[in-house]
C-alpha cells in the first residue's frame, strides 16, 4: 500500500476533522441499556447524513469505499475528536454487512445493507454455546428443515445486545449426523421470531449487555440462508476474519492516547516511596516497552488496511492483530493499575465509574472476545506458519 499523503488525502483529512468537529457528541453515552443502542444509532445516523457511514464499505453498496490510508486517516481523526465508537451497531457495521457484502445473496444485500448504513437496523452474534466457545465447531444448536422454513432449537451464550437488536448473524447445525465443521449453516435470524427467549448477563463491570439465547421450535425462512446449506463454517470464517483483521482497528489508533495518558498519569502519581512512578526504573523501562509496542501495532494496522485494499476480506494475519493488541491492552491496563495502587479495584460500588477499573477489567473481555488468545496462537502456528498440528 503506498503511505504517501496525496493532496486529495489531506483535503479529506480537513474535511473529515471540521465534520467531526461540528458533529461529534457533546453529551456522554449512557453506560448500556436501550438509551446506549439509541445512542449508537443516532451517531451511525449522522455519519450516514454527513457521508461518511461505511468507510470501508465498497462504493457499490453504499460505503465510501475509501483507501487504505484515508481509511487510516479517519480513524486518526476520530480518536483526535473522541467521537463516538460503534458501540451497539458494531456487529451490523463489521460483522454482518461486510459477511453480506462478499457471501450474501443480491436480494440479502439489497434488503439489509442499507438499512445497516442508515443505523436503522442492530445486529448480533448467535456464534457462542455453553459447550462451543473458543471451539466453535462443537456447536449443538439444530435446525431441521420443514418445508421452506428452518425451524432451530438449542442455546447460545455470550450474545452481544441482543436484547436490542433486530437480526440476527446465527451459526446452526442443519445436518444432525455432521461433526465438527461439516453440515453447519449461516442464517440471518429475526430477533422478533417467536420462540426466542433472551436471559441477560451481568458481568464484572455491573453491564448487562451480553445474554444468553434459548430457541424453542424458532421459524427461520431458507431464504434467510447466507452461502449455502451446510457450508456455513466457511462463511462464519469470513465473519470472523473480518472481526480479528478490521474490527480492532479504531482501538489500534487509540492506544497511542491510552499509552499516553498513562505515561503522563506516571508523571504526575507518587507511589509509596515518595517519588514520582516515572522515577521508578521498572516502570519507567516498561512505559518504554508499552510504547515501542503500539507504534508495532501501528505497523500492523497499515498492513491489515493494505491487506483489505487488495482482497475482499482479510486473511488469517487478523489473529496476529487481535492477539497483539489485546495482549499490549492488558498489559498496559495492568501497568496503569499499578501506577494508580491496586487498591482503586475497591473504590466504587459501580466500577464502571472509573476510568481505569473499567479499563483493566475490559482488558481481560477483549482476549476472549472474538476468540481467545489461545485460540488466536493456534490458528497463527496453522494458518500461517503452517506447523504440525498438536495430537
Amino acid at each position: 500500500m503506498n503511505l504517501d499523503i496525496s493532496d486529495e488525502d489531506q483535503q479529506f483529512r480537513l474535511r473529515a476533522r471540521d465534520w467531526l468537529h461540528a458533529n461529534v457528541p457533546s453529551e456522554p453515552r449512557p453506560k448500556e441499556g436501550a438509551d446506549a443502542a439509541a445512542y449508537d444509532q443516532a451517531w451511525q445516523r449522522k455519519l450516514f447524513e454527513g457521508e461518511f457511514a461505511g468507510i470501508h464499505w465498497p462504493k457499490e453498496f453504499g460505503g465510501l469505499g475509501l483507501t487504505g490510508v484515508q481509511q487510516i486517516i479517519w480513524f486518526e481523526e476520530v480518536a483526535k475528536a473522541k467521537a463516538p465508537h460503534p458501540g451497539a451497531m458494531s456487529i451490523a457495521l463489521n460483522h454482518a454487512g461486510p459477511t453480506l457484502i462478499v457471501r450474501g445473496s443480491e436480494q440479502q444485500k439489497s434488503e439489509y445493507l442499507p438499512s445497516i448504513l442508515r443505523g436503522d437496523t442492530l445486529w448480533c452474534q448467535g456464534f457462542s454455546e455453553p459447550e462451543a466457545g473458543s471451539d466453535l465447531a462443537a456447536l449443538r444448536t439444530r435446525a431441521q428443515l420443514d418445508g421452506d422454513h428452518f425451524v432451530v432449537n438449542g442455546q447460545k451464550m455470550w450474545t452481544s445486545n441482543a436484547h436490542h437488536a433486530r437480526f440476527q448473524e446465527l451459526l446452526v447445525r442443519t445436518d444432525p449426523d455432521s461433526k465438527r465443521h461439516r453440515g453447519l449453516t449461516w442464517l440471518i435470524c429475526d430477533m422478533s421470531t417467536p420462540g426466542i427467549e433472551i436471559k441477560p448477563i451481568k458481568n464484572m463491570m455491573g453491564e448487562r449487555h451480553v445474554n444468553a439465547l434459548f430457541y424453542d421450535n424458532v421459524r427461520i425462512p431458507v431464504k434467510n440462508v447466507v452461502g449455502e446449506v451446510g457450508q456455513g463454517w466457511s462463511v462464519a470464517m469470513s465473519t470472523l476474519s473480518f472481526e480479528r483483521g478490521t474490527y480492532f482497528v479504531p482501538e489500534q489508533i487509540s492506544m497511542l492516547q491510552k499509552v499516553e495518558e498513562v505515561i503522563a498519569m506516571a508523571r504526575r502519581i507518587r507511589m509509596e516511596d515518595g517519588k514520582l512512578a516515572i522515577e521508578n526504573d521498572s516502570i519507567a523501562r516498561r512505559l518504554a516497552q508499552m510504547k515501542a509496542r503500539t507504534l508495532s501495532l501501528q505497523a500492523l494496522t497499515l498492513s491489515t488496511v493494505g491487506s483489505l485494499a487488495a482482497k475482499a476480506q482479510p486473511g488469517p494475519e487478523g489473529s496476529i492483530v487481535k492477539l497483539y493488541l489485546t495482549t499490549t491492552y492488558q498489559e498496559l491496563a495492568r501497568l496503569a493499575a499499578e501506577i494508580i495502587n491496586w487498591n482503586f479495584l475497591d473504590y466504587a460500588d459501580d466500577r464502571s465509574s472509573n476510568r481505569w477499573t473499567y479499563e483493566f477489567m475490559w482488558s481481560w473481555v477483549l482476549t476472549i472476545a472474538g476468540g481467545t488468545s489461545e485460540i488466536q496462537r493456534e490458528i497463527i502456528a496453522d494458518k500461517i506458519l503452517e506447523l504440525p498440528r498438536a495430537r
